[in-house]
């Protein structure tokens, strides 16, 4: 069953939209034990993703906590998810004695990562993506937690075909995508040694009002930009759904780790996105380059078949990104680079 997205006014209609839980999460949760702890809440996903565990709990009858951990360097962040109810903590993942201050908490999902400017500061990617999860993964081998990854460190492969599947061979390019592979690495160490229950959550791309691939688009049509082409294929999932899957998915962590890859089913052409995004809009896009025949694509085959295809549709996605920027809606200000094949982000 499609879902329909609403009109938004403002930010905290938008948020209370891609928070709302469907009820095969709320069934899922009546049935789930423990507090749930968000780690690096305070990103592009954490806080919807905190508040629609509240959300779910609440429906589910449910009194534990969802305590959701990030730097919170925008405060306004931090009161939003406490005005829904989620608890929050200050603390710096890197910090070692501070992550073993945290609570504990038998349901773990680790959002903590580096990528916009890592091929400024590769020394701090490295940090948040290869020592921040070991740290984290020390302190809680007795958790189930889902580690949120990204389908960056596949292969390119044809468009013609269904995207990588999560058999498929890791070979990532660039440093970004080296770091991440080795953030699966770390949590899948500490599954090996200490027996926890990981479920690694390779991502891409989320879609939102804010940010992602069709903001990216609207935005160069707009601004009369030309698009880069040579990244001409995409996987996208709205975020509400990735935030559904990723809870949903805290009961398919297993031993050895379990892996998935989270996004849509259709393989999408990003010139007949900015052409839909253009009619919306009421501007033709400008294009420079061509297709190159191979692209960083995702098979979400098996996610599909755990936890139904997404229900929101990409024309749902067009139409509510259009109406966003077209208002002149907040934006995160982070662009995907999603055309970028060296692996220089």
């Amino acid at each position: 069953m499609n879902i329909e997205i609403p009109e938004f006014s403002d930010v905290l209609s938008l948020e209370a939209h891609l928070s709302e839980p469907g009820d095969a999460l709320v069934s899922d949760f009546s049935e789930l034990s423990g507090d749930i702890l968000v780690l690096g809440a305070g990103g592009k996903m954490g806080p919807t993703l905190a508040k629609m565990a509240r959300k779910a709990m609440d429906r589910a009858g449910c009194s534990a906590k969802v305590i959701a951990v990030a730097r919170f360097s925008d405060s306004e962040v931090k009161l939003r998810l406490e005005a829904s109810g989620v608890e929050t903590v200050t603390c710096d993942l890197l910090d070692t004695d501070s992550v073993r201050e945290l609570p504990d908490a038998p349901n773990v999902l680790f959002m903590a990562g580096m990528k916009f400017g890592a091929s400024g500061n590769p020394a701090f990617t490295w940090a948040m993506n290869a020592l921040c999860p070991a740290i984290v993964a020390e302190r809680y081998y007795n958790s189930r937690i889902v580690v949120f990854s990204s389908g960056n460190i596949y292969p390119f492969v044809s468009a013609g075909t269904k995207g990588a599947s999560e058999d498929v061979p890791t070979s990532p390019v660039g440093e970004y995508a080296q770091s991440v592979l080795a953030r699966e690495r770390m949590f899948e160490y500490f599954a090996c040694e200490m027996g926890t229950h990981i479920l690694q959550y390779r991502l891409n791309y989320a879609v939102e009002p804010r940010y992602g691939i069709p903001v990216d688009l609207a935005l160069k049509i707009l601004s009369n930009e030309p698009i880069d082409l040579s990244m001409g294929f995409v996987n996208l999932i709205w975020q509400r759904d990735a935030n559904e899957i990723a809870l949903r998915s805290l009961n398919r962590a297993s031993n050895p780790p379990e892996i998935l890859n989270v996004t849509g089913l259709e393989i999408l052409s990003v010139r007949a996105l900015a052409e839909k995004l253009g009619e919306r809009l009421g501007q033709v896009p400008m294009f420079l380059g061509h297709e190159e025949p191979e692209a960083l694509l995702a098979d979400a085959s098996k996610c599909a078949q755990y936890f139904g295809e997404p229900p929101t549709t990409v024309d749902a996605m067009l139409d509510a990104v259009a109406r966003w920027v077209q208002q002149g809606g907040s934006l995160l200000g982070k662009p995907t680079k999603f055309q970028v094949r060296d692996g220089n982000f």
